[in-house]
């Protein structure tokens, strides 16, 4: 191969960007299957009750605008995704496509903040779970002081670690035990959110619901937010809503059709959801309004989790099944976003950016196991230390969260413009979805990631925790990153090939593959629908 052209054969499904397999299994997912765990991690029900207060509180009753804001970038991006998808197949993507296009220095840390961001949203996730848990016991017992019990430090923990536990056993089993478990979770949760959108919007018609707002076009005005800053903090938040979509590419060694069928499965992700996410943010603000009594979204007392408040009155007593849906999304979500960092540590083992035993292989399950526990303890990990230093840990790692996926993205999306830049001269379409989209998705990402990081340094942003004077959120956002820093260095000294550009040598893309030769899948099928 020559690092200087990026000449190449291509590689086969189930190879990385080397034409080496990681031992994966290759044809485990079809379009359908990548689809609904794309969904899965996004965990709609999970992410919504979660994150629907803060960015209102950050934006007010623009809910719609700033989630159409967060979309574009979103697509812009995934554009970008797709066409280094179709270069160059790799279960490392950030990690993998950053180094090839600017070197193993902003490679290392572009998958330092993939990293990064998954182990905060699985710690999150876990959270978010307990406390449905022990909310949905006490709906189905009548015993009120049953939801008090994620309140308890030693129990919401405990519980906790029981959750991620589960978790990793069963992604430790590979795609095909996630793939059963993720129909059934997605499928429910979907329905339900479904029920209480067309429960709120009946209340509303009908005269009954708190607020029972009209309409308005405002809503859906970006330039109606009351600041830049505030602006920048609902588009990170808004980010962090859709977060997750990037699962499907991360599967791309393990898909039916590596180079076609997770680029597809990233835009088909994206629209569903957003989709979704208009129809609740449009039910929420018409049902309840944004005021900061009873059940406004301005309420601070609701805002950490605004299903919780809102399920009883919207849903009446099915709202069990909101708990329930909750519950499930977070488990499933929990369980899916172990795919994204097991893979990426994976690959950097495979290519000698960490100790080679991340690269270890189950042969029966053909899913990088070693990696797929570090992930859950480090998870785990934070979780506990986090949830004992605050008790607003779940606001302000989701506002933190936000500020790594804005990190990492905007990265890849730049990696993508670098990569292709000698395949436009002539080509209109190669450089509106290799330069001009992507470039326009990166650029805003790291705009917002920066105005966030500036903004949090500020004790009262986020829950208002703080230590040493610092808002918590700017601790855990930058002080992640600056972790990578030092993690990079010690590697450099430990694995110096890698950061020569040895084991994974720059290049300059030359085509932008639109179509793949159709393969044929193990045991002997053509690749196509899910098996």
């Amino acid at each position: 191969m020559s690092a200087a052209t990026g000449a190449r054969t291509p590689a086969a499904d189930g190879a990385g960007a080397d034409g080496r397999s990681k031992g994966l299994g290759s044809g485990r997912v079809g379009l359908l299957g990548s689809v609904v765990i794309g969904v899965s991690t996004i965990a709609p029900a999970y992410t919504l009750t979660g994150a629907l207060g803060p960015t209102a509180s950050a934006v007010g009753d623009h809910l719609p605008a700033i989630f159409l804001v967060g979309f574009v970038p979103m697509l812009l991006v995934a554009v970008g995704y797709r066409a280094l998808n179709s270069a160059m197949p790799d279960s490392g993507t950030t990690f993998t496509w950053s180094s090839r296009a600017f070197g193993p220095w902003i490679g290392w840390m572009g998958g330092w903040g993939l990293l990064a961001a998954t182990i905060l949203v699985l710690s999150n996730l876990a959270g978010i779970a307990v406390d449905f848990l022990y909310l949905m016991l006490a709906q189905l017992t009548g015993r009120d002081s049953l939801a008090d019990l994620a309140a308890n430090v030693p129990v919401n923990v405990t519980t906790c670690l029981v959750f991620m536990a589960l978790a990793c056993w069963v992604s430790y089993r590979g795609l095909e035990a996630t793939k059963v478990v993720q129909y059934v979770l997605v499928t429910f949760q979907l329905l339900v959110l479904a029920w209480f959108c067309v429960a709120a919007f009946t209340q509303v018609a009908d005269g009954s619901a708190p607020a029972a707002l009209a309409l308005r076009a405002e809503w859906f005005d970006p330039f109606g937010v009351d600041s830049f800053s505030a602006f920048a903090a609902g588009v990170s938040l808004s980010v962090f809503i859709y977060w997750g979509w990037d699962v499907v590419l991360t599967m791309n060694e393990e898909t039916q059709g590596s180079r076609t069928t997770p680029g597809r499965a990233a835009l088909a992700t994206i629209a569903l959801i957003v989709v979704l996410y208009l129809a609740v943010a449009l039910a929420v603000l018409t049902f309840s309004g944004t005021g900061e009594e009873g059940l406004g979204l301005g309420n601070a007392d609701i805002q950490e989790n605004i299903f919780a408040a809102l399920a009883g009155p919207v849903m009446g007593p099915a709202a069990v099944l909101m708990s329930l849906a909750v519950l499930a999304s977070s488990a499933a979500s929990l369980q899916s976003t172990f795919i994204s960092p097991a893979r990426t540590l994976l690959a950097m083992g495979h290519y000698g950016a960490l100790p080679p035993r991340f690269a270890r292989i189950v042969p029966r399950f053909q899913s990088p196991g070693y990696a797929t526990v570090v992930a859950g303890v480090i998870a785990s990990v934070f979780y506990a230390v986090m949830r004992v230093l605050s008790e607003d840990v779940l606001w302000d790692t989701i506002t933190a969260l936000g500020m790594m996926v804005c990190f990492y993205y905007g990265v890849t999306a730049l990696a993508c413009v670098w990569y292709f830049r000698g395949t436009w001269r002539g080509d209109l379409r190669s450089f509106l979805t290799t330069g001009l989209a992507p470039g326009i998705g990166g650029v805003l990402l790291l705009v917002f990631f920066v105005q966030t990081a500036v903004d949090s340094t500020d004790q009262s942003y986020g829950s208002g925790s703080q230590l040493f004077g610092i808002g918590l959120v700017f601790l855990l956002g930058i002080g992640v990153l600056a972790l990578g820093v030092l993690v990079m260095l010690a590697q450099r000294l430990r694995r110096p090939a890698f950061f020569r550009g040895q084991t994974l040598p720059r290049e300059r893309g030359t085509t932008v593959p639109t179509t793949a030769p159709r393969a044929t899948a193990p045991g002997g099928t053509t690749e196509g629908a899910d098996q």
